[in-house]
């Protein structure tokens, strides 16, 4: 659709991510009318292009299954990661998320959503009190053909029946037999979903898509692309519109509820990475996430915070001029591998949550390159998801930025590294892989490390010497997968001031807002489920909101 159909709608929607469509479907559960307007000729956001996972603790498919979670345990585990750091993640917002999940889970199924369980999945810190394993859920696999014409314009989908819980079995695919049976259900997945003429999609793209069709093609909702916002319309106190840009010429878009900030963080808008957080941004985020929406909403007066933030994590370097080179999940809880800083050093555990290493890299004051070092044995035994990026592996190599070599002190001169300084390094590196223990960082300790490590591999699934070469440098950066700093909201998703007032008819989600998850990320799905249960609850309060017509 070129242009909306008309001027006045219940809801206004920013975005065209899980916050934004969770604020469609709300609406649309509420029987109020909805226009999404999204900034780019892609809709899905963020969440086409990512994993898909939803952190939802004591979920309606974990008492179904009774999988044994509590919300008193939800609460013990998430104030115990997250702490108090600021009115975005207060005690007060966080039992908001923690009690409208069923609502927000339920309200999605009786709309056609369909997920599954992620089991064997722990949180991110799963020996805390109150953590947990399989707490997080996925769309299930989607046939995009359902969309129409829809299909053609949704964000960065995989064009493959993938699952979460295939990343890391597909990663040892011809090194474990778990792996090889998982490598031979994805081939039959898929091919079976071409056998019966579907387009079967999965993770983010799955999600985004369940979404749509649910949203879009299901429901009344109308989403515009390419009609970007330029600003909030404010009457008295109240935000009563969203000033777009249609074409050559602006209208004028009223709601008569309310408006929903839904449009993404600002990880690709440089200069504010460097004003706020002072990095260059190696982003796998949207393009189009410049925080326009978080730039409108403080223009009337709304406070932020977390801005000096992002979900952080260890990223290649990229060698073209894109922004992310490829976002490393497991490949850094493998054994058979490490990553150094410039002096040839660890520095962190390998296989932390990724925010946790993003946050050591950005800290750490050493100086130099980080490099995450391979051997051959690695190299033989495991799958790399990043090795199929097309011209990846090439064009880091010609880049100076991915280096092979025979022995340890040759990759050393290769990297500008001190080669006595890497070899001291890689001998207690291997010590401790011969022992079982990781006595400087406690790699695969955690339930979470060895999840992502090789079983086959004893006594540490994370851990296995350094001894056979080639080995293999690639460099790395501290990359994210988008900013989680922007306005502050309350327990009903409504924005507020400095001092604590409302902006009425006012409300944002997603990462535009100063996340309820703090500056940590306490399991798989911590962007994306706020997004969606606090995009909800909006709708829900909307509802009961005075019309402005």
């Amino acid at each position: 659709m070129a242009v909306p159909e008309k001027d006045t709608y219940d809801v206004v929607v920013v975005g065209s991510g899980a916050a934004a469509f969770a604020t469609a479907l709300g609406a649309i559960d509420e029987g109020l009318s909805v226009i999404m307007v999204e900034s780019t000729d892609q809709w899905g956001g963020n969440t086409s292009m990512s994993g898909g996972g939803l952190w939802l603790p004591n979920n309606p498919l974990m008492k179904r299954e009774g999988a044994g979670d509590s919300r008193e345990e939800a609460l013990e585990y998430m104030n115990e990661v997250i702490g108090n750091p600021g009115p975005a993640s207060s005690p007060e917002r966080i039992e908001a998320f923690v009690d409208s999940i069923d609502d927000f889970v339920t309200t999605a199924e009786r709309h056609g959503m369909e997920f599954m369980r992620d089991t064997d999945y722990p949180d991110y810190y799963p020996e805390k009190p109150g953590g947990k394993i399989g707490r997080a859920i996925e769309g299930m696999n989607f046939d995009v053909k359902k969309l129409g014409e829809w299909a053609a314009s949704q964000r960065g989908v995989v064009p493959l029946p993938v699952r979460t819980n295939d990343i890391w079995l597909l990663g040892r695919a011809w090194s474990t037999p778990g792996g090889f049976v998982r490598g031979a259900q994805f081939v039959f997945r898929t091919i079976g979903g071409l056998a019966r003429g579907k387009k079967l999609v999965g993770l983010g793209g799955a999600l985004a898509a369940q979404y749509a069709y649910a949203v879009l093609v299901k429901g009344n909702a109308e989403l515009v692309l390419d009609t970007p916002a330029v600003g909030l319309v404010v009457e008295g106190e109240r935000v009563v519109g969203v000033r777009v840009k249609s074409g050559s010429s602006e209208r004028v878009l009223r709601a008569n509820k309310g408006v929903m900030l839904g449009g993404g963080g600002f990880e690709s808008n440089q200069e504010w990475r460097q004003k706020y957080q002072n990095v260059t941004g190696y982003t796998s985020g949207n393009p189009g996430n410049l925080g326009k929406p978080i730039e409108f909403a403080q223009e009337i007066g709304a406070a932020v915070d977390y801005m000096d933030d992002a979900w952080w994590g260890g990223s290649l370097q990229p060698y073209d001029d894109k922004p992310a080179g490829g976002f490393l999940v497991g490949e850094r809880s493998l054994p058979y591998m490490m990553i150094v800083d410039g002096q040839g050093k660890r520095f962190a555990n390998e296989a932390e949550s990724y925010i946790d290493l993003g946050h050591h890299m950005n800290d750490h004051d050493r100086g130099g390159d980080y490099w995450m070092i391979t051997s051959g044995t690695y190299n033989k035994r495991y799958f790399r998801t990043f090795s199929i990026q097309p011209g990846l592996m090439k064009g880091m190599e010609e880049k100076g930025y991915l280096h092979k070599a025979q022995t340890i002190e040759e990759l050393a001169g290769k990297i500008g590294v001190d080669r006595a300084s890497l070899r001291a390094t890689v001998e207690r590196f291997n010590g401790f892989a011969r022992s079982g223990r990781d006595q400087d960082f406690n790699k695969g300790d955690s339930a979470y490390d060895r999840y992502y490590g090789d079983p086959t591999v004893r006594p540490n699934p994370c851990l296995g010497p350094l001894e056979k070469g080639p080995f293999t440098a690639y460099k790395m950066v501290a990359g994210d997968l988008g900013t989680k700093g922007g306005v502050v909201t309350d327990t009903d998703a409504r924005v507020l001031r400095e001092d604590g007032s409302v902006i009425e008819g006012l409300y944002a989600s997603g990462n535009n807002t100063a996340t309820v998850m703090g500056h940590t990320y306490p399991g798989p799905g911590s962007t994306i489920a706020p997004a969606s249960v606090f995009g909800l609850i909006a709708a829900r309060h909307m509802a009961k909101a005075p019309s402005t017509n």
